[in-house]
Formats: structure tokens, sequence, C-alpha cells
């Protein structure tokens, strides 16, 4: 009888971990949502270059931070929602679980309308029926889809955004002005600067996206039949850890690669054209069709499209998951809709609700554009608790995080809050 050794199980792991690429690929392609890029967009009409440094900025604080949202999930074998319940006050946790929902859910409306309106600028017809087509469509896959197979597509819908990375190509771009704006920018203490910075920060490190990403570690390692927590397994560390790294770095470079080039697609097309108002993802791509040309308008109308497809699915889990996690609940995108009742009906009500929501007198671009604020705001509870657990051996074992990931970490945290704190300075 062979007997398969811990050795050769991590070597197993190590040589396929391009395989199982995903987590960190996923959650910083659906960073670019349909919401993401109407603020992205405004950012860019708005202030042109100037908001550029913005993406630069976050690259390495949304890698630390992300780095450290999945090395919970994997090494505790527990989402965040999960850990808080169990190493902290009951209200903190019922504090950052609600306003977690009432965000993905205004994300989820603003979504499945732009959608819609995009259809509706590529083929006419009625955005709103659109809209619940898209919402109804994506609520089914992840319902009975397993997610395996459904992971996979997720991964293929990723590809959607290089629609934003040709868009650059097909218009006139002043690179040196480029490169001066995005290092040396002009700052401003403006309200409208302020909360835009903040709106883009909170659009960019957005808290939903922490827990989808400690969540799918978690998936991940239900998944395979030989791996286990951390915490349990320490001798499948050295494989794990460096595939969360490649996988984070490498997703948070695409999320914030397409940032870039929605503000400087827009900044140089809408912006330098005198167009300074953007409130919708569609406006943006409706703005680029006399100055850019029909390619571009359909690229850019086509990306909200696919972002969206997979964008849905990412807000409406990681509510289901913080809310199962909060409540005790079975949860896993793999397991039937039978077996994990709670689980999916969240799934199915913030997607329902946000439908809905695209019915009634609501705008849901203020609402939108408030929800990325509000974003910015809850991330920094939510840091600051991540911060904590990581460097808990209790929770991490000897696993907690190195030097250089307390730093990033921090550091992100830090400017989350001096940008929220700045904003309402400006307000008063």
């Amino acid at each position: 009888m062979t007997v398969s050794s811990p050795i050769k199980a991590t070597q197993t792991t190590e040589s396929s971990w391009l395989k199982k690429l995903g987590p960190g690929l996923i959650t910083g392609a659906a960073d670019d949502d349909p919401s993401g890029i109407a603020t992205y967009s405004q950012a860019g009409a708005q202030f042109g270059f100037n908001m550029l440094w913005t993406v630069l900025f976050t690259y390495p604080l949304m890698v630390g931070i992300q780095v450290v949202s999945a090395r919970i999930g994997r090494v505790s074998g527990h989402g965040l929602a999960t850990n808080i319940r169990r190493h902290y006050p009951a209200w903190l946790l019922y504090a950052i679980v609600s306003l977690l929902l009432v965000a993905n859910t205004i994300n989820i409306a603003a979504d499945v309308s732009a959608m819609g309106e995009a259809l509706k600028l590529l083929i006419g017809g009625r955005a709103h029926w659109y809209a619940v087509g898209f919402g109804i469509i994506s609520l089914l896959l992840q319902v009975f889809v397993p997610y395996r197979r459904y992971v996979r597509l997720l991964k293929w819908l990723t590809l959607a955004l290089l629609a934003y990375v040709a868009t650059v190509f097909v218009v006139q771009i002043p690179w040196s002005q480029v490169i001066q704006k995005a290092l040396m920018p002009q700052l401003s203490w403006k309200p409208e600067y302020v909360t835009t910075v903040v709106a883009v920060f909170g659009t960019t490190i957005s808290p939903y996206l922490f827990f989808w990403q400690a969540s799918q570690e978690v998936e991940e390692m239900e998944g395979d039949p030989v791996a286990r927590p951390l915490l349990q397994a320490p001798e499948q560390a050295a494989a794990n850890m460096k595939r969360i790294k490649i996988d984070t770095y490498i997703g948070m470079a695409f999320s914030n690669l397409v940032a870039f080039f929605i503000i400087l697609t827009t900044a140089v097309t809408l912006n330098l054209h005198g167009i300074s108002e953007i409130q919708t993802s569609a406006q943006a791509a409706m703005a680029l069709r006399p100055i850019a040309g029909e390619f571009a308008f359909m690229l850019f109308s086509a990306g909200i499209i696919g972002t969206g497809l997979l964008a849905i699915p990412v807000l409406a889990g990681s509510s289901a998951y913080a809310m199962a996690g909060a409540f005790k609940w079975k949860n896993s995108l793999e397991r039937s809709p039978m077996n994990a009742k709670q689980f999916y009906a969240i799934i199915a009500l913030s997607t329902v609700i946000g439908i809905v929501l695209g019915f009634t007198a609501i705008d849901p671009i203020k609402a939108l554009y408030w929800s990325a604020v509000i974003n910015g705001v809850i991330s920094v509870p939510i840091m600051v608790v991540m911060m904590l657990m990581a460097a808990r051996s209790d929770i991490m074992g000897q696993f907690v995080i190195t030097s250089r990931l307390k730093i990033l970490g921090w550091l992100a945290s830090l400017m989350m809050a001096i940008a929220v704190v700045a904003m309402f300075a400006t307000m008063l």
C-alpha cells in the first residue's frame, strides 16, 4: 500500500497552483464592476489626469489588505464573519454585517441598472427589463451551478475587463502629460475632490472584497480532499502562501490597471473636451461615442455588461458569507440550495432587492456614489479588526502576518481613515 506523504502532497499543490489561481484574480476583477466604472469615469471626467495617482497609490495597499484577508481564511479555515463572531463583541459583528448588506445591495441595484442601460445602448429596447434578465440569470447561475464549474465561468468573465484596456488604444493619449500628472498631481482640498478620492478608495478597497476572498479560500480548501486549514496542516503552508501571494498580486494588478485605464480614457476624451459631469457608466459610454468613435463606445458598453455579470455574484455572495458566518449557517456555493437554505436565501434576497430598487423612485446614481463613500467609511473598522486578527496567535497560530504585511495593512487602514476624516472635515 502506498502512503501519500505530506511532502508529496505539498509538491503536488505547488505544481498545480496555476490551475487553482482564482480567488485573488476574481476578487480583483470584480472590483471593477459597473458601479466602480461609474465612479472611475466620474473621477476622470471631473478631475482629468489629476485622479490617476489614486489607483497607483492604492495598489500596494490593496495587495496588502487582500493578502491578509486570504491568509485569515486559509489559515483558520473560516471566513471573516465567523472569526469576528468567535473573537469579538456581537455588536461589532452585527454592525459590520448590516452595513455590508446595505452597501452591497445598493451596489447590486446600480450594477444591474447599468447593465440594462448598456445593453439598451447596444441593441435598443427597455433597460429595466434587461436589468431584470441580468439579475435573474446571475441568480440562477449562483444557485444551480456548482462552485467548481461556476468559478471557471467567473475566471473567463475577467476577460471582459480587457475592453477598457483596448479602449485606450483607439484614442489619442498625451503620454508625457499622463505620466507627469500621475506622479505629480495637483491635489485639492475642495469638498468634491476629497469626496471623490474617498469614493475611489472605497470603490477600490471595498469591504465585500475582504469577505469574498477569505471565503473563497475556504471554498477552495474544502473542495480539495487533501487540503486542511493551515493551523491543522502546517506542511501545506509554503505552497499555499506562495499561491495566495501570486494570485493576489496578479488580481489586484489587473484591477488597478483597468481602473487606471478607465480614468485615463474618460480624462482624455471627456475632461479634455469640457465634459465633466458623468452620472453613470452608460453616460460615459454615450459621451465617448462622438469623441472616440463607435468602436470605443461599443467596447466600453460591452465591458459594463461583462463586469456586471462578474461582480453581482461576488456582491451577493459576500453578503451571504457574512450573514452565514454571523449566524452559524451552513454556507458554500458547492452545497445544494436545500443544504444551505439561509445562505442561498440571502443571495436571492440581495439580488431581488437590487432588481426591485431599479423600479423605485430612488435615484440609483446618487445611491451608487454614496454607497462607494459608505464602503470607504466602513472599510476602516473592518480593516482594523482584520489586522488585529491576523496578528493574534490564538487565531493564526504560527502564521501570524509578517512585518511587511503589518506595515502595508496598517498603512492601508490609516490612509482610509485619513481620507474619511478629511472628507467629513471638508463637508462641515
